[in-house]
């Protein structure tokens, strides 16, 4: 059987990204970087709800019930979405002016994992991927990326998942739980053949990546070992990052891009409106919250 797409999400975003489920309070939460906001949805109601974002939020993961943890530009904060507050926690050292943090999971051990994109125009791109752990340790993980993306975990810890987009190849390295460190990097799959980069990414309770192919409009299905499974056709240009959700964490919810303020932007009427993907036959897994 076909899988099920509905579009759910009341108003365009401009870069819609990050979407995260809250089991507890039965909502998908997802940001605008570039109309810097974090949007809330009960998908049985309809309700939706944002909140304006003091700068460009890259990214966002469940904090304590009732909060979230927020990659905005230059800095990581804790969002209380009912009060409206933002409260800083971290930043990574010397972060440079022309460089934001973008992409963002945690650990299966609570640590915020996050990437920053730096446009290096015509030089040697600055980007890192970082690793945030409490009291405000931060170690980078990977230098020299142009735009962070694709960030997440397997099942069980063991295996981070990043890409540097414009790179158009996801990779993988070995995962310690207990301390953070990563082990060489490896390439899963090369997405060039697949006509796309890759933006962001989840998993699945089998390990398969699903992935956001931005430019080709699609969603991509990748089994642990690299093979590609399946291949998903979006309802509207430009899908951004996929995101399990729903009482039995089965339904996919995927943002979109109306206009990211360079190459990606269409006029299309739904264009940056949040999707759903039901009848996949798959379910995914909880995300762990944040313990900055």
């Amino acid at each position: 059987m076909a899988p099920h797409i509905e579009i759910i999400g009341r108003d365009r975003c401009r870069l819609g990204e990050s979407p995260v489920w809250d089991p507890v309070l039965k909502r998908i939460f997802w940001v605008d970087a570039r109309a810097p906001a974090i949007w809330s949805l009960d998908p049985e109601t309809g309700d939706q709800t944002s909140l304006s974002a003091p700068d460009m939020v890259g990214s966002i993961v469940l904090g304590e019930p009732g909060q979230l943890v927020a990659g905005l530009r230059h800095e990581v904060c804790r969002v209380d979405f009912a009060a409206g507050v933002f409260t800083p926690l971290t930043r990574p050292d010397a972060i440079l002016a022309a460089e934001r943090l973008n992409d963002g999971k945690t650990d299966r051990a609570g640590r915020f994992v996050t990437g920053s994109q730096h446009h290096a125009d015509g030089g040697t791109p600055e980007g890192r991927l970082f690793r945030f752990d409490r009291g405000g340790i931060c170690e980078v993980l990977e230098a020299g990326v142009e735009i962070s993306n694709s960030i997440c975990f397997s099942p069980s810890g063991d295996r981070l998942y990043f890409a540097d987009s414009l790179r158009q190849a996801i990779w993988t390295y070995a995962y310690d739980l207990e301390t953070g460190q990563v082990g060489p990097r490896e390439t899963l799959i090369d997405t060039a053949p697949l006509g796309s980069a890759p933006d962001g990414a989840t998993v699945d309770a089998e390990g398969r990546l699903w992935v956001a192919l931005v430019q080709s409009g699609q969603i991509a299905c990748i089994a642990p070992d690299g093979k590609l499974e399946r291949l998903i056709d979006c309802p509207i240009p430009f899908p951004s990052c996929p995101a399990f959700g729903g009482e039995r964490l089965d339904v996919l919810y995927v943002t979109a891009i109306s206009d990211s303020g360079g190459r990606l932007k269409t006029d299309h009427p739904d264009g940056g409106r949040l999707f759903a993907i039901e009848g996949l036959g798959v379910q995914g897994i909880a995300e762990t919250r944040c313990r900055l």
